[in-house]
């Protein structure tokens, strides 16, 4: 049966297009049917959703986040965020550790966060492979948007502190980009082989390419499949990512990029995102001296294209667009402000054909705010995930109230 819904006489924010007033979103089947204007006439067969004084927009997404792999009040049990036991675990998959039923999701839900790129830690130079998932489901199989959507990689502090305290090769920087060079070097010589043994006779032993997860994983990114996504806070450092970058020819993409103001004229001529974040934070060390609300104002006005994050446990999921309200108030362009935890995100993941704006194709999932999302007092009343209602707020028990899964 066609199950058809029209959310009607609110101001739609499709992000790709200018605000519509009382425009009504169609959702057919999971999809949305069409974004129209007030004389739109609505199928007769769809359900009538009043939208009247809202204002209509597409999930946010969340493009690095732990949602799931780093479970809230769970403690030591539910943190899989990083596999520390090796520099490169290039291997590992954030999919294989993700639990639906972390309370983060819902959070994120409460927020208008519907979509997150889930990411390991920042332990390891390389620490494994990231996916970008929708924030409802049973499994994690079902929230699936792209698998993997990047693999994750770590400059500065992180890695240097934890192998140097074991006295273990990185306890530098010069280490840790020696550990991410040789990891690509190595793969390239593993797609040497492939390429050298294609065609020969399979029943030749020497002609079998022993399968490496680690060098299927790498080579990935030197194929441009998937981006490397880089964690590195402090300039000399996103340099450094820039410069591997450049010799190995793989698409980049800067997580967190705390000085990445201090070279967003370079940045910008390479066409290098950066997902800034968490902005809700103390400088807990030294790579987050210069943190500040404006750097993401200083950003896009360089032409650099931003998303916003919350590095969620860092700062709450739920959190996301209030991080954007502020950035606005330091500079930020509230345009952009919408599209850095919209289209921006959607397109750093890979996933732009199915999220991210509303269009014509694209998946139902959407929310109703009460006003403009930009205005802390603003609320998300209603959520769907493939067209279907997965929460509504409660104004008489002030709390939401969530579909069954």
């Amino acid at each position: 049966m066609t199950e058809t819904t029209a959310i009607t006489g609110g101001r739609v924010v499709p992000v790709e297009g200018e605000p519509i007033e009382g425009g009504t979103v169609l959702l057919r089947d999971g999809k949305i049917s069409a974004v129209e204007g007030p004389g739109f006439a609505v199928p007769s067969d769809a359900a009538v959703v009043d939208a009247t004084g809202k204002w209509v927009l597409p999930g946010f997404i969340d493009a690095h986040a732990h949602a799931g792999v780093h479970e809230e009040a769970e403690g030591w049990a539910g943190q899989d965020t990083n596999e520390r036991t090796d520099p490169n675990t290039a291997h590992v998959r954030a999919l294989d550790a993700i639990n639906p039923a972390d309370v983060g999701f819902r959070d994120a839900v409460t927020g208008g966060v519907l979509a997150v790129n889930v990411n390991p830690g920042s332990a390891n130079p390389i620490g494994g492979q990231t996916v970008a998932i929708k924030c409802w489901g049973r499994t994690v199989d079902e929230m699936v948007l792209r698998e993997p959507a990047g693999l994750k990689s770590a400059l500065g502090e992180n890695p240097k502190r934890v192998y140097g305290e074991r006295n273990e090769t990185p306890s530098t920087r010069l280490g840790t980009a020696a550990v991410i060079r040789g990891a690509f070097v190595a793969a390239q010589n593993y797609q040497a082989k492939l390429a050298a043994s294609a065609g020969k006779d399979p029943s030749s032993e020497r002609s079998v390419v022993e399968r490496d997860l680690k060098l299927e994983a790498l080579s990935r990114v030197l194929r441009r499949e998937i981006p490397w996504r880089q964690h590195c806070h402090r300039a000399d450092d996103i340099a450094t990512a820039m410069r591997m970058a450049r010799e190995f020819g793989y698409d980049l993409v800067i997580d967190h990029g705390t000085e990445a103001y201090l070279l967003a004229d370079q940045i910008a001529a390479a066409s290098i995102p950066v997902i800034i974040g968490p902005l809700f934070t103390s400088r807990s060390k030294v790579e987050l001296r210069n943190r500040s609300l404006a750097n993401p104002g200083r950003l896009a006005a360089a032409g650099v294209t931003i998303a916003i994050t919350t590095d969620h446990p860092v700062v709450p999921i739920h959190f996301l667009i209030h991080q954007a309200t502020l950035a606005v108030k330091e500079g930020l362009d509230p345009v952009t402000a919408l599209r850095a935890v919209t289209m921006n995100p959607a397109r750093i993941i890979g996933c732009a054909d199915r999220i991210g704006s509303l269009s014509a194709g694209k998946d139902a999932d959407l929310v109703i705010w009460s006003g403009d999302p930009l205005d802390v007092m603003s609320r998300a009343e209603r959520a769907f995930v493939d067209g279907r209602e997965i929460y509504r707020y409660d104004y008489d028990r002030r709390e939401g109230v969530f579909a069954d899964v």
